[in-house]
């Protein structure tokens, strides 16, 4: 919705003194965000119905008998919105008194602070000092199961939980009890929303501290952590989210607004796995397996070694590669093994029984495919192996006699023997393992989360990723490593950036070819199609 974008469904109003045109049924509280005014309000969420029962959103309307409740009101056209009017600010100062009059002072503790909608409001529109002396209202906290913990003191009765639950979720296992000053978010006969397996979102969607999780409890502030865009590698789906990161370490993950992908939302499946990007044992060097002794090297030194071993023309080749690397990564593999006289690529995706939709969304799903790039892989060319638990397959490569390599699987349910019967062995991931242990060139790549990329999800949506974590030691991004060496044996060019990489990835898959990192952009764009030609 653009200022003054005139369209045949249009309405065009005045907020503030100055002149808009949003689409009909479009509310007051919407078209003053397409200004970039943003109403103070609780109750709304513009994925979740709107009750218009916090009062906070109220604007004065010239032609109306009182003030108008912004986030259910209509535009009009010709209408004259004032939400800045001395009655509007007056009533919203009158609002936030009630709020604090039970609301306990408990900022320097509370999970939200830093976050809390009602710290800013307060602190922009808030008296200065409160007036009431009676005691405050005491409910204490309780555990709503799962990862979630209620403070009932500090809660605003916006009821954004209970609606999603109802609407989204369509598992109704919260409610508000009792009346008045005395209501009270609470769950039936003390099912709590444990196995939910969204329940996460209403943590996200409280203004307040009144719902927190329970891994984040304590765990820093949100002054302290750095947001960087990225894309959810636990599923298919590709749910846009952000890293929340201290440290260089990833405190937590948030859904990341995408109407085509996850709306507004995010599983808790994919919730709760990262732990594993914070591991400390990593590979954070080249080695070099000299005489069965593991030596460490530098890239240069490594490099011109392993490119006079590839030389030699050691074949045939054949690679293993991973569905959790990015498709830069994935086509680098697959311009070495091509200039290396062409090989068998094979990748191991692991699996759940069946896919959890969202009910009031469901484009949303923890799919089962449980990685976040097999669509990459298969449009690579590549074969997938092995079981659903992502195990297994490998067997006949384990006492391979070419050239073997190996791009991001740890290769963890594999014996110690792995690879000792290869000609030339070599291994680019991130992590250790025994499996890995007979490379003869060990070769540190980046994660995910330390590189910049893009995933292609079940629905064939090439989507951006951006690093949020510094990588360790001489770790660098495998479409980086395994580019610089298809280079040395084309004698083509060195990609010198992610966007380059993905060019050359298009070059291997018609799918990719028209996409650019720029018209990908932050929501993504979808693979072009390959149409059979008759005759062809």
């Amino acid at each position: 919705m653009a200022e003054n974008s005139q369209t045949p469904e249009s309405v065009t109003l005045t907020i503030d003194g100055r002149e808009v045109s949003v689409p009909k049924g479009t509310t007051i509280l919407q078209a003053a965000e397409a200004l970039g005014n943003r109403i103070p309000h609780y109750c709304y969420h513009p994925g979740l119905s709107a009750p218009a029962q916090c009062r906070l959103c109220l604007v004065e309307v010239e032609g109306a008998p009182k003030l108008q409740p912004s986030c259910i009101t209509e535009v009009q056209d010709g209408q004259v919105v004032l939400t800045e009017s001395e009655e509007a600010t007056r009533q919203r100062t009158g609002v936030l008194e009630f709020y604090l009059a039970n609301h306990p002072l408990d900022c320097p503790i509370c999970d939200q602070s830093g976050e809390c909608k009602l710290q800013d409001y307060v602190h922009a529109e808030g008296r200065k000092h409160g007036r009431s002396r009676e005691p405050k209202r005491v409910f204490g906290r309780d555990d709503f199961g799962g990862d979630i913990l209620f403070y009932g003191d500090r809660c605003v009765m916006c009821t954004r939980c209970v609606r999603f639950m109802n609407e989204m979720a369509q598992d109704p296992r919260l409610t508000v009890v009792e009346r008045g000053n005395r209501s009270i978010i609470d769950t039936f006969f003390e099912e709590g929303v444990e196995g939910s397996p969204y329940a996460g979102n209403i943590v996200d969607i409280c203004p307040v501290g009144a719902l927190v999780s329970k891994d984040f409890l304590h765990k820093a502030r949100a002054w302290d952590l750095d947001h960087k865009p990225t894309i959810c590698p636990n599923c298919s789906q590709g749910c846009n989210i952000d890293f929340h990161v201290r440290d260089n370490r990833v405190q937590r993950l948030k859904p990341r607004a995408n109407l085509e992908v996850n709306q507004y939302w995010m599983c808790d499946y994919g919730r709760h796995r990262y732990e594993w990007m914070n591991r400390e044992d990593r590979i954070e060097s080249p080695v070099v397996n000299r005489s069965g002794r593991p030596v460490p090297s530098d890239w240069s030194e490594t490099l011109e070694a392993l490119h006079g071993r590839l030389q030699e023309g050691v074949r045939p080749v054949k690679a293993v590669a991973s569905p959790f690397a990015s498709n830069e990564d994935l086509a680098a593999l697959r311009h070495l093994v091509d200039a290396l006289g062409g090989g068998e690529i094979v990748y191991r995706l692991p699996r759940a029984d069946r896919e959890i939709p969202l009910p009031g969304f469901p484009r949303l799903s923890r799919r089962r495919d449980l990685a976040p790039n097999g669509r990459g892989a298969e449009i690579l060319g590549m074969e997938r192996v092995g079981d659903d638990e992502g195990a297994g397959g490998l067997d006949e490569l384990a006492h391979y006699t070419g050239t073997l390599v190996v791009l991001g699987d740890e290769l963890a349910d594999l014996e110690p023997d792995f690879g000792e019967q290869a000609a030339l062995y070599i291994y680019v991931g991130s992590h250790p393992s025994p499996a890995a242990s007979q490379a003869d060139y060990r070769l540190p790549a980046t994660t995910f989360a330390e590189q910049e990329g893009t995933f292609t999800n079940h629905e064939g949506r090439v989507q951006r990723f951006w690093p949020g974590l510094q990588a360790p030691g001489l770790a660098r991004p495998a479409w980086l490593v395994l580019g610089a060496l298809a280079a040395r044996m084309t004698g083509g060019p060195v990609p010198t950036s992610a966007a380059e990489a993905f060019v050359q990835a298009a070059e291997l898959a018609p799918e990719f070819q028209g996409l650019t990192y720029e018209s990908i952009g932050t929501r993504g764009a979808i693979i072009n199609e390959p149409v059979a030609l008759p005759g062809a």
